[in-house]
């Protein structure tokens, strides 16, 4: 069973941040690389749709003759296709709450302890929502989900 620190609400997260952990400049510049990844992402996105449209199963796989190799080869390569687009909209929707918590306020505090990310931090990761020990708590205590088990 794993230690859990309480959430700290955003008033108290604003409260703390008498300190200011980012300054104007900083924050200006984290949110330019978060918009500028925001319409990468979009792009990527709608790209991707775009080409799934385009290249249905059916012609993957029934345009030409073909056996069970190459129907097999149509159907990974739409898996791969939609698992793609599924990592480009999560990536998409961490960058939306990324620009939401800026505008709260909240931004470069751990969603977890409220302490001060850390630029740094910040500048590699634009996303990152907890500060380096919860996010290395979080991924002890979950990385096992996924995966499969006999």
């Amino acid at each position: 069973m794993g230690f859990c620190l309480p959430r700290m609400e955003p008033d108290s997260r604003r409260a703390a941040k008498a300190g200011m952990a980012l300054s104007d400049k900083q924050l200006a510049e984290l949110s330019s690389r978060l918009e500028a990844r925001r319409r990468e992402l979009a792009g990527e996105v709608q790209d991707e749709l775009g080409d799934t449209e385009s290249r249905e199963f059916g012609a993957l796989s029934g345009a030409l003759p073909g056996d069970s190799g190459d129907q097999s080869v149509a159907d990974q390569q739409a898996d791969l296709n939609l698992t793609m687009t599924d990592r480009h909209a999560e990536a998409l929707a961490a960058v939306d709450a990324a620009r939401e918590r800026i505008r709260q306020g909240t931004y470069g505090y751990c969603i977890d302890c409220g302490t001060e990310i850390g630029y740094e931090r910040l500048l590699a990761y634009p996303t990152a929502e907890r500060c380096i020990e919860d996010q290395e708590r979080v991924e002890k205590t979950y990385a096992h989900e996924g995966t499969p088990s006999l």
